[in-house]
Order: structure tokens, then C-alpha cells, then sequence
């Protein structure tokens, strides 16, 4: 069995699995769940710019997210963040 990332605990047990199959883990000590070998896919800056621009044709988050190889999820929480982050005015 893994160590906990979150307390380096070694009292873990398996707790189902995850969307694509891997072993899913929960440490009996903190609770943390959390995946042996995770694979998570960071968004480069020339990726953002690309969508970025993309945004700005006004092309469907779908089309955005296939084209830019992200998830639609991902895609969509970007886009939140970035509407937020403009300032309104009347």
C-alpha cells in the first residue's frame, strides 16, 4: 500500500475507484483520499493564450475545448474566473 501524501501514513486502505479506472486510496489517519500515481495535465501559458483568443471568436466552449485539447469542465471554470476577474460598469 501507498503513504498518505498528507501525513506520510501508512495506515491506508483502498476506498473504490476513480472515472478512469485507478485505485483510489483513504488514509485511516487524516482521512485524505487521494491516488498512487495521479496524472494531472497542467495548462501551459501558450495553451491559455490560444484559448484566450479563441474566446474572443466567439466560438462554442466546446469547439474551444476540442481544439485546445482541455476539458470542458476546465474550460468552463476558466472562463468563470476570467469573466470575474472583468471589471463592470454600467
Amino acid at each position: 500500500m501507498p503513504e498518505c501524501p498528507g501525513c506520510h501514513g501508512t495506515e491506508v486502505v483502498n476506498n473504490g475507484h476513480i472515472h478512469n479506472g485507478k485505485q483510489r486510496f483513504k488514509c485511516q489517519h487524516c482521512g485524505r483520499q487521494f491516488v498512487e500515481h495521479p496524472s494531472k495535465k497542467v495548462i501551459d501559458a501558450a495553451t491559455r493564450a490560444l484559448i484566450d483568443r479563441l474566446l474572443l471568436e466567439r466560438i462554442s466552449l466546446a469547439s474551444i475545448a476540442h481544439a485546445a485539447q482541455v476539458s470542458e469542465p476546465w474550460l468552463q471554470d476558466y472562463v468563470n474566473k476570467k469573466y470575474a476577474g472583468v471589471p463592470r460598469q454600467v
